[in-house]
């Protein structure tokens, strides 16, 4: 199989559907998934490796994702690292093109396509003290600062590598996180890993805003591509510090479980009301449709605010927080359930911004303070990694920092 590409075994009407897939594919933002196209043309949709940005952060939602977090090994380091992100980029290509490992492909996925398959790779607080590369760790890699409802297990959190995986085939994904662990061989060991799953393209009539465990929709106040200033809220700029950051962006990563027996006795309209949108169509309490925009100032015939003071949507919105923003890309998870029944499910909350203290620290510190939504929700897991641009054609994710 070595060599093959797995489009290939899909035959004449996969190719037919890369056509179609491939405009698919281009589209969607952060939490709206990709264009719905019919389930058979989804496999063949393939994301480019090599680019200015990594891929999995601007392309649309996927149907299955794998987070993982690893440690170097006793003794490894900036050498024994470069060599190991070397061995990951050509996995990750490879493998986002639809092609087979070079060796040992455990053929999970040899029938199918790429199936919108992407692979990211960043590096943790630690791991420029494990390289001998303090100098060149960023500032805005600094942990995060401690908040009150944080309910942290440290052997879940941070790391000194990550890799988010995303795809809209189950098997796929299972492919790429199993070749990536294996390629870690002696050089790093799994600190931690996580699954979660989000709607399967086509599965609406139309592209919408993804929901999640509550039965929300979450997202809607992404930023968008379109936007003049998205590139400068998200993404590291060229001429940025370090330099090695450049058309880099930062990853925060929480692992956030939804108290959902406590949340599913509040009535429809409570549950609104905590949000501050409606839970059918995700417009605001106070009309219109979903992009209409909230009127913080409306009351009812009591003079009471229609959007609550602590609802989550008010305290969430950038001009509430002197312009902070980030693009949530996350993935819901289920890992079953404890002696009394009770789901330990919630969000695999994934958003990258430019700068975390100038994006995801100060909303949440103002969530801290009085988010409606806070009782229902605890977090459980914490990471903060700072993820480089994009590699070149004949270059790895990180030989900018690792041979600079």
């Amino acid at each position: 199989m070595a060599g093959v590409s797995r489009r290939k075994l899909l035959g004449t009407a996969g190719a037919t559907g890369l056509v179609l897939g491939a405009a698919g594919g281009a589209v969607g933002y952060g939490a709206r998934p990709a264009e719905a196209t019919p389930l058979a043309s989804v496999g063949t949709d393939e994301v480019m490796f090599h680019g200015k940005h990594q891929s999995g952060i601007t392309q649309g939602l996927q149907a299955r994702g794998h987070l993982v977090a690893f440690d170097l090994a006793a003794g490894a380091g900036r050498k024994e690292a470069a060599a190991l992100m070397r061995r990951w980029s050509e996995t990750a290509r490879r493998l986002m093109a639809g092609e087979a490992m070079t060796q040992d492909d455990t053929d999970v996925a040899r029938d199918a396509g790429p199936s919108s398959l992407t692979v990211t790779f960043g590096f943790g607080h630690s791991f420029f003290a494990r390289t001998g590369l303090a100098k060149q760790r960023p500032v805005a890699l600094d942990p995060l600062p401690d908040f009150s409802s944080d309910q942290l297990d440290k052997a879940r959190s941070n790391g000194d590598l990550w890799v988010q995986i995303g795809a809209n085939d189950a098997l796929v994904a299972f492919h790429a996180l199993r070749a990536i662990q294996k390629d870690a061989g002696g050089a790093a060991r799994v600190r931690w890993q996580m699954n979660g799953f989000n709607r399967s393209p086509g599965a609406t009539s139309h592209p919408m805003t993804a929901r999640n465990l509550m039965g929300q929709l979450d997202g809607t106040r992404n930023p968008k591509p379109t936007e003049s200033d998205f590139d400068r809220r998200i993404f590291v700029p060229s001429s940025g510090d370090p330099s090695w950051m450049a058309d880099g962006s930062y990853a925060v990563v929480r692992r956030i479980r939804m108290l959902l027996d406590d949340w599913e006795r509040l009535s429809v309209a409570a549950q609104e009301n905590v949000i501050g949108r409606r839970k059918s169509n995700g417009a605001a309490l106070t009309g219109g449709t979903e992009t209409t925009a909230m009127d913080l100032e409306k009351a009812d015939a009591q003079g009471n605010l229609v959007v609550p003071l602590n609802a989550h949507a008010r305290i969430t919105r950038p001009d509430q927080n002197g312009g902070a923003a980030m693009l949530r890309r996350p993935f819901s998870y289920h890992d079953g359930f404890d002696a009394d029944g009770v789901p330990d499910a919630g969000l695999l909350f994934v958003c990258w911004q430019a700068d975390p203290l100038r994006g995801f620290v100060p909303v949440q510190r103002k969530l801290d303070r009085g988010d409606a939504l806070s009782q229902f929700i605890r977090h459980e897991a914490s990471g903060l990694f700072a993820v480089p641009g994009g590699a070149a054609e004949g270059e790895y994710v990180g030989q900018r920092l690792l041979e600079g």
